[in-house]
């Protein structure tokens, strides 16, 4: 308590000689270390930036057709609605000796790199188990393998975050400082992993990866994945040494230090939830619905819209479509570079403009940008290539397509997640909660997208336009709800010195 001048002061407390010292005040995780923590989420979106730009095209290498590419990404959003509750239910009550996170976060790390290596050698173990010019065995190797990867970065992500979250406490000053760090790791193993994704050589630098039953694309493959291991080993051991768990004695010693709604990370809870949230709470999970409807058939098909439209390319050993995918993955990285950028402003953004208003610019920034590759798409495949192959102003175009859809991936990581978790934070439901009502209004619109992408392009000419053009529309109605029907908070006025 301050007392202003010339007041009297009030009376000290003196401890008797028998009067128990107070308590020292909670020490505070040093920044240094919950940097050291969040660095595995590098090694782990490193391998995500792979599986986003290489997956999908090498899938429709190994014969698996356009038509049911997407439906191998079905996993995602499944994965993402059961098995992230559950493992972090899990790691909640876990009473290790080691600690509640970190066994969750090795366990986790080992299994993606279990998962890398079936999809890096999946037509290796497919030749072995005698492939021939079909290669039967080998999808089902990748299929388990992308599966199993799937449910491992789910598995992992969860965990890593609650431990950050266990590190920083009630201070929530060091909790945003905490997610943005992450924040940043995610976007270098981003940033990194396009990187490794657009090298062409990978197979020149380890040549053991080429053999009868793996080519050059393959190879490469393998071969970045082979480095994502190594970079997955590296940054577990920096997060999981940082820091020493306090292990829990017992399962309640463990509920107790959750918020009290130790059942919230149930996924049965989340519905029973629906019930009561307003009709702003409902606003935004819709939009953010219609967003997410707008955003996966890019994640999808984006490297493949690239070789196969841009490029003209086949998936079936055709180097242009090689070339293609390699450009795309390039134009990942620009994305993932303005995405870094952006989330530096976006703070600031949104006090200044209001938090749904910015979401609804970047979807209507979407929108157009969704519209320029149909465009773009029209116009490559009226023009004739010659022996010069694809002019350059078309791939500086598709590249700048990528590039400005970072600034509304970075809106998408963001502002949906602070408008659900203030608004249902003020119903007392807790964050945990917040955080799987609103992975319900993601993961489904992914669901239908991975169902119906690929028998919608194929009733309409095998390519990727049709999922684009369902994409641009989607993200044009989001903006809508999100200017016009979402509430807008007054910008903050800065403050000023007293």
């Amino acid at each position: 308590m301050v007392v202003p001048e010339g007041q009297p002061q009030p009376p000290r407390h003196r401890r008797t000689p028998t009067e128990p010292p107070p308590p020292p005040p909670p020490s505070r995780t040093p920044l240094r270390l919950l940097l050291r923590v969040a660095s595995v989420a590098c090694g782990i979106q490193f391998g995500w930036a792979l599986q986003l730009s290489l997956l999908t095209p090498y899938v429709q290498e190994l014969g698996i057709p356009h038509v049911w590419s997407s439906i191998i990404w079905l996993c995602g959003p499944l994965s993402g609605f059961f098995v992230q509750p559950l493992a972090g239910h899990m790691s909640d009550r876990s009473t290790s000796k080691y600690g509640r996170r970190r066994p969750f976060i090795v366990i986790g790390c080992a299994s993606i790199i279990i998962s890398v290596l079936l999809i890096g050698f999946a037509a290796d173990i497919g030749g072995f188990l005698g492939d021939g010019e079909k290669k039967t065995r080998a999808i089902v190797v990748f299929v388990i393998g992308f599966w199993f990867l799937d449910m491992a970065n789910n598995a992992t992500q969860g965990p890593c975050r609650a431990l950050l979250a266990d590190l920083t406490g009630n201070d929530h000053r060091r909790t945003r400082v905490a997610n943005a760090y992450y924040s940043l790791f995610m976007a270098v193993g981003n940033i990194l992993g396009y990187a490794t994704g657009a090298y062409s050589s990978w197979y020149k630098v380890l040549p053991f990866t080429l053999n009868t039953s793996c080519d050059i694309n393959c190879a490469n493959l393998k071969s970045a994945f082979l480095i994502d291991v190594i970079f997955i080993i590296f940054t577990t051991y920096i997060s999981v040494t940082a820091i020493h768990e306090q292990p829990m004695t017992s399962v309640h010693d463990a509920i107790n230090q959750e918020s009290s709604h130790p059942q919230e990370a149930f996924f049965w809870e989340m519905f029973g939830t629906f019930k009561y949230l307003p009709r702003p709470v409902w606003l935004i999970l819709f939009a953010t619905s219609l967003t997410w409807i707008g955003w996966f058939p890019f994640t999808l098909f984006d490297t493949d819209w690239m070789g196969r439209e841009i490029y003209g390319g086949d998936p079936n050993g055709d180097q242009k479509y090689s070339d293609g995918v390699r450009m795309g993955a390039f134009g990942l990285l620009l994305n993932s570079v303005i995405l870094g950028i952006t989330s530096l402003f976006m703070e600031n953004l949104c006090r200044r403009w209001g938090s749904g208003f910015i979401w609804g610019v970047s979807n209507f920034i979407m929108f157009i940008c969704f519209l320029a590759m149909l465009l773009l798409s029209f116009v490559a495949s009226n023009t004739d290539y010659g022996s010069d192959g694809v002019p350059n102003g078309i791939v500086i175009a598709a590249l700048v397509i990528f590039a400005i859809l970072g600034m509304p991936l970075a809106v998408t990581y963001s502002v949906p997640y602070a408008l659900v978790a203030s608004r249902i934070e003020s119903l007392g439901l807790g964050q945990g909660l917040s955080m799987g009502v609103l992975n319900v209004s993601i993961v489904l619109p992914q669901i239908v997208v991975s169902l119906g992408s690929g028998p919608w392009d194929e009733l309409f000419g095998s390519g990727n336009s049709p999922s684009f053009a369902i994409a641009a529309a989607a993200s044009f109605a989001s903006g809508l709800v999100t200017i016009l029907a979402i509430p807008r908070s007054r910008p903050e006025k800065p403050k000023t010195r007293q």
